[in-house]
């Protein structure tokens, strides 16, 4: 049987991996959560792949994505993380990721958890776009827009509407696989 993919990710080994394995499956342990708030707001203004390639890099610089951890780091730490290649070298975004953990924390200190308040934009369900070509996915969306305010309202950095519609894509809350994808949910 052929495996039929979404024509973006067919670029590389990391592309199809990622596709293949995570993409679009829904997230709801706040861990995850937070380690794609701070890979796609890395990703603001560059290609994915440069952040796919990275994303070791960026485990081991923010304490395997644990919020808690990345919230208590300081400018000392960014001083250091701006010299590291291992990701991108950012220094707002950089700063951005230690804020962004702070936020998360208030987030899902309010609400039981950042996965209750996320999912509770889309009433806890996935969305599905039943997708047929790749020209009908959009780049933001009222709803994507709507989370981006609301997140940047609480003290998220480099996440705005077309940033949160690529996180609602990577976290599974929405379907945009091609409808003859082998890896669609």
């Amino acid at each position: 049987m052929e495996v039929v993919r979404c024509h973006w990710c067919l670029g590389s080994p990391e592309y199809i991996r990622y596709h293949d394995n995570e993409w679009g499956k829904p997230v709801y342990d706040d861990q995850t959560l937070f380690e794609y708030i701070v890979l796609e707001s890395a990703q603001a203004g560059l290609s994915w792949i440069t952040i796919l390639r990275k994303r070791e890099g960026y485990r081991a610089a923010f304490h395997q994505f644990d919020p808690s951890k990345v919230a208590a780091m300081s400018e000392q730490d960014v001083e250091r993380l701006v010299l590291n290649p291992a990701i991108v070298r950012h220094r707002g975004k950089i700063s951005a990721t230690i804020k962004n953990a702070q936020a998360f924390l208030a987030v899902a200190e309010e609400f039981g958890s950042f996965s209750d308040y996320y999912w509770s934009f889309s009433d806890h369900c996935i969305i599905d776009n039943k997708v047929q070509t790749m020209k009908d996915v959009p780049a933001t969306t009222a709803l994507s827009s709507r989370i981006a305010k609301d997140m940047k309202k609480r003290g998220f950095h480099f996440f705005g509407a077309t940033t949160c519609y690529a996180f609602m894509q990577a976290t599974g809350m929405v379907n945009d696989h091609l409808e003859n994808c082998s890896a669609r949910p």
